[in-house]
């Protein structure tokens, strides 16, 4: 028998909480949420065990831990000892133990290295239950705990100080400035009245501003009156990936805020999935009224172009297939305006085996592609998508979520794997017809 030791999960704490405050701080988070959509759901699981067959992570491992609902457990026992029907009961006669520091420690590799709320365990689940949604909530008594990745918290910082995780708001008219020196577009920013706000993802600040330049190019097509605006730029809101509620709010706020105060009436976001999630369904629960302005996703926005006649662009006439990203189409419906703006394009669509609302995540959302530690599991799961991708036999591969796009990038390196990664946005600034 071997005597190698066992690594441990890897875990990091933030602040001085003891212990003992961590736990009573996730317990108390953790049973805010328990209203009655998240308690039903705790009473419905019948332990099938489909959801693990559905999720990327237990699929490219084999490993029992990553089963969905196993991610839950914590979550599962705060809610049968402290708010379930038979809790005082529960806890009189000992039937669900106290959760100890030790669990929760071991349990931030669960429900942040392995789990990209995308929603497929979701799909499967027979009984209706929304794991992807309680992982999330799960994650609210986490932050408040001092239990996030280091990497993960350390962008949460940087955004509570900047209001962005890529940039100060003071430095993006210079960033957007010299994006469009280098692609040759104008870029508005900061103007005191528009029609539509514009905002970004980190990685359009940077390595991607090509991104930021196809919407220019696209919008001063139109003649529309629009900008960006050093506000409220950042869509991508760490907050809510983090579980830190507070900053998902104070960044969803910004944006809205910051389009009302420049009369937009339209905020485009950016090819952004969890910025879609944020923005798109859960802003409108910090004013707790309907929303006064309208919140899209770039793929919406060049769907709707498309469809009126106000762009037309030239046919590419060669095969491609098309990464659905999870928030987007799984969780945000944008599946046929998606293919649309494909065929549009001209390409002969090739779907790979499980697209659509069933298909496999990129294996780097809800934080994981920041999350350094979680690499050797994000590259295990990359083979999943890589095989499907290159089964089609597709000349091209497009996806429409940024983070996606930084993901299949990242595993390319790895696997030497030669497939570009194709922003259906640019696709569509770079085949303008006249």
């Amino acid at each position: 028998m071997s005597t190698a030791a066992v690594a441990a999960p890897a875990f990091d704490k933030q602040g001085k909480l003891t212990d003992e405050e961590r736990v009573d701080a996730a317990m108390r988070s953790f049973v805010r949420e328990f209203g009655v959509t998240a308690s039903l759901h705790m009473e419905s699981c019948v332990r099938c065990g489909m959801c693990a067959e559905a999720c990327h992570f237990h699929v490219a491992t084999g490993e029992a831990k990553y089963t969905p609902i196993h991610k839950l457990e914590p979550f599962r026992r705060a809610y049968f000892r402290e708010a379930g029907p038979f809790a005082p009961l529960v806890r009189g006669l000992g039937l669900v133990k106290k959760l100890t520091i030790a669990e929760l420690e071991q349990w931030q590799e669960l429900i942040y290295d392995s789990c990209t709320m995308c929603g497929r365990c979701t799909m499967i689940c027979p009984m209706g239950i929304d794991i992807a949604e309680l992982v999330k909530e799960a994650r609210h008594g986490m932050f408040k705990a001092g239990l996030v990745p280091e990497r993960l918290a350390l962008m949460d910082r940087a955004a509570q100080q900047w209001g962005s995780t890529a940039t100060p708001g003071e430095d993006l008219p210079d960033i957007l400035k010299e994006a469009g020196d280098e692609h040759g577009v104008t870029i508005p920013c900061d103007l005191p009245a528009a029609d539509i706000l514009v905002t970004a993802a980190p990685a359009e600040l940077g390595e991607h501003t090509k991104a930021l330049a196809a919407a220019a190019k696209i919008l001063n097509r139109i003649g529309a009156k629009w900008t960006m605006h050093s506000a409220g730029f950042d869509a991508s809101n760490i907050g809510f990936n983090n579980g830190d509620l507070e900053l998902q709010e104070r960044l969803t706020r910004s944006i809205v805020d910051t389009a009302v105060k420049i009369g937009a009436k339209t905020v485009i976001l950016p090819e952004c999935g969890h910025a879609y999630g944020a923005a798109r369904w859960e802003a409108a629960k910090w004013y707790g009224k309907e929303l006064p302005v309208r919140i899209i996703h770039m793929t919406e926005f060049l769907d709707e172009t498309l469809a009126a006649g106000k762009i037309r662009v030239k046919r590419i006439g060669e095969s491609a297939t098309y990464h659905d990203p999870c928030q987007i189409v799984r969780r945000g419906g944008l599946e046929a305006a998606a293919r649309r703006v494909v065929a549009a394009l001209g390409f002969e669509l090739i779907e790979m085996k499980d697209h659509g609302v069933t298909s496999y995540c990129c294996g780097g959302g809800g934080g994981v592609i920041s999350n350094q530690r979680a690499t050797p599991l994000r590259n295990k799961v990359f083979e999943i998508k890589r095989q499907q991708i290159d089964a089609t036999g597709a000349k091209h591969f497009v996806t429409s979520c940024g983070q996606c796009r930084i993901t299949f990038e990242t595993g390319a390196k790895v696997a030497h794997w030669d497939k570009p990664t194709e922003s259906l946005l640019e696709l569509v600034a770079d085949n303008l017809a006249d």
